[in-house]
């Protein structure tokens, strides 16, 4: 190619956005969807001409036709395009062979968009994730929105957003003051030194059980928030006491899970702010009382009112929450802010935008709610599955479940691979991966059934399945010895144009990945391209073929292996070279 194409799914999409200018002139751009076709034998993308057929005033078959015939012309001398064609209102591109290895090949082994990072593109996001309560431990519950969020995170960084990740801590609301009730009650200074999240956990789950044959606790949590509240000065001290052995305690599942945070503030942090946010609603005319509660009244919407401040003069989440979001407005100026949070919680980011619609807020629709499942895990007991929760005194710690996956992974390695270098750090990218990988494979809105045998196998969709084909690589390159060629002849890669197109893929599918907020899609890629990998190298050997065809092979290899890394990486997956 005299000018090198990188992402070609553009390139189709300008060509046909440019015949389109041809053939109707005044036709106001549309959006083009490019697929590849069910069908391979119809192409390697594909379009549908449905949308067009009502402005152009013809059957999509014609429309489709029209495309061909104009795409033909325009087309004559692009050294991408080998033919253009139609299947009934379908428009199909097939690519040179050449060109598709070059394009694709070259453009991850050279960093160049969409393999490496996009262009700024101005764009500023803000994610709200993982958020767990303060003196509770780090569980399960908490996997979700963290992985998803980091996951989303990386996404939006990659394709060019500035984003703003945020651990908003639940360190502050009525919840708190039951802690400081059952500290107060059954705390221990020793134990609490020892193992801090096990503790405070026991006696939180003490408190719930004691409180439903004992009204005075739940009165005496009531009035310790409310001291905390007011600035007492012991229910200040305790509550930071809490909160920093917490926060010490989180460092450890978010490093083991590769997550990192841009902001981490909590609800504590809107304190001084939320008494400036209750005015604005106030001085806008949309706030009422209700029972002795300053509301929001959403009855039109048939739906509860959005309370603001309780009456017993304590504030809630929601009032936090509107605090945070006029914050990160002004810091942030935010095109977008997501909020990593389960489909639990709908209605209260439902009554959040009603009250920011009320409000005249333009970005009202931009706050939105990525909502997910839940993860259900088996009763040793009843064998049925359910969700773990801690006030039942059930939850299950994320630590304690990454070390037991860890441990299944390092037994393994013992037993196939005793002399693998670095066992404990390959089982601890395995292990603690494999459980990432199992959540964002699955789409974000349904419950996970956790399965550790599954998701702990090499074999079908899972991420030691996907990081086997990378070290699979790594290990050809190393025994290889030899850098990677400039002058390859990307002829010799005309077979392995189903591990080409399905790479040449990554750009549209973290396209989509980011306008659903659906890490999923993603992962769903990674799959697909360990079995395309898989299925070249059983057919096609590397380093016994011939120089030229060795040299085109080994930098499709390398090319390979770079772009799992980068996808992998993007989801927090390891990618070892050896397992």
């Amino acid at each position: 190619m005299t000018e090198l194409v990188v992402d070609l799914h553009r390139h189709a999409s300008s060509l046909i956005h440019a015949a389109l200018a041809r053939i109707a002139p005044d036709l106001e751009a549309p959006i083009v969807q490019l697929e590849r076709p069910k069908d391979a034998s119809h192409g390697d993308l594909g379009m549908p001409c449905f949308p067009l057929a009502k402005p152009l005033r013809k059957n999509p078959a014609a429309v489709a036709q029209e495309l061909v015939a104009t795409l033909t012309e325009l087309t004559q001398d692009d050294p991408c395009i080998d033919s253009v064609s139609a299947a009934g209102p379908f428009l199909n591109l097939r690519w040179n062979r050449t060109a598709l290895a070059e394009a694709v090949v070259r453009g991850i082994l050279e960093s160049h968009a969409p393999y490496g990072p996009w262009e700024a593109n101005g764009k500023s996001i803000v994610i709200d994730f993982s958020s767990p309560n303060i003196a509770k431990p780090f569980h399960l519950g908490h996997l979700r929105s963290t992985v998803i969020g980091a996951a989303l995170r990386r996404l939006y960084l990659h394709t060019g957003h500035e984003v703003h990740g945020i651990n908003h801590l639940g360190d502050w609301g009525a919840q708190f003051g039951k802690i400081m009730v059952a500290w107060y009650e059954w705390g221990d200074d020793e134990a609490l030194a020892s193992n801090p999240m096990r503790h405070l956990f026991d006696i939180y789950v003490r408190f719930q059980q004691e409180a439903k044959n004992d009204d005075s606790l739940t009165e005496r949590a009531a009035q310790e928030f409310q001291k905390l509240e007011a600035g007492d000065a012991e229910a200040r001290a305790l509550w930071q006491r809490l909160r920093d052995v917490s926060l010490q305690a989180f460092a450890g599942p978010y490093s083991r899970l590769g997550v990192e945070f841009d902001a981490v503030t909590g609800e504590s942090f809107y304190e001084d702010k939320m008494e400036a946010a209750i005015e604005k609603l106030s001085q806008a005319g949309i706030t009422e009382v209700s029972e002795g509660a300053l509301v929001v009244d959403l009855s039109k919407e048939k739906l509860p009112p959005c309370i603001l401040r309780k009456s017993d003069g304590t504030t809630i989440y929601a009032t936090r929450d509107l605090a945070a979001l006029f914050y990160r407005r002004d810091t942030y100026h935010f095109d977008k802010a997501l909020y990593v949070v389960g489909s639990e919680q709908k209605l209260h980011f439902r009554q959040l935008e009603l009250v920011l619609e009320r409000l005249g807020w333009p970005e009202a629709k931009n706050v939105v709610h990525v909502d997910f499942g839940m993860i259900l895990f088996r009763n040793e007991n009843t064998g049925k599955w359910e969700k773990g929760k801690t006030r039942a005194g059930n939850a299950i710690f994320l630590d304690e479940i990454l070390d037991k996956a860890v441990a299944k992974i390092r037994a393994t390695i013992d037993e196939k691979n005793p002399d693998l270098p670095n066992k404990d750090e390959v089982a601890e990218q395995i292990g603690v991966s494999a459980i990432i990988f199992n959540d964002l494979k699955n789409g974000r809105i349904k419950d996970i059934k956790f399965d550790e045998d599954e998701m702990l196998s090499t074999e079908g969709e899972t991420g030691p399945y996907v990081q086997y084909a990378a070290a699979r690589l790594a290990s050809i390159l190393r025994k290889s010895g030899a850098e990677v060629a400039t002058d390859i002849d990307y002829s010799q890669l005309r077979d392995a144009e189903q591990v080409l197109l399905t790479m040449a893929e990554f750009g549209p599918v973290l396209q989509r990945a980011v306008d659903k907020n659906e890490p999923s899609i993603l992962t769903g890629l990674m799959i697909k391209t360990a079995a395309s990998i898989h299925s070249y190298l059983r057919d096609h050997h590397v380093l016994s073929a011939e120089p030229p065809t060795r040299a085109a092979r080994l930098a499709l290899v390398t090319a390979a292996r770079r772009l799992l890394g980068v996808g992998l990486g993007i989801l927090g997956v390891a990618s070892p070279d050896e397992m």
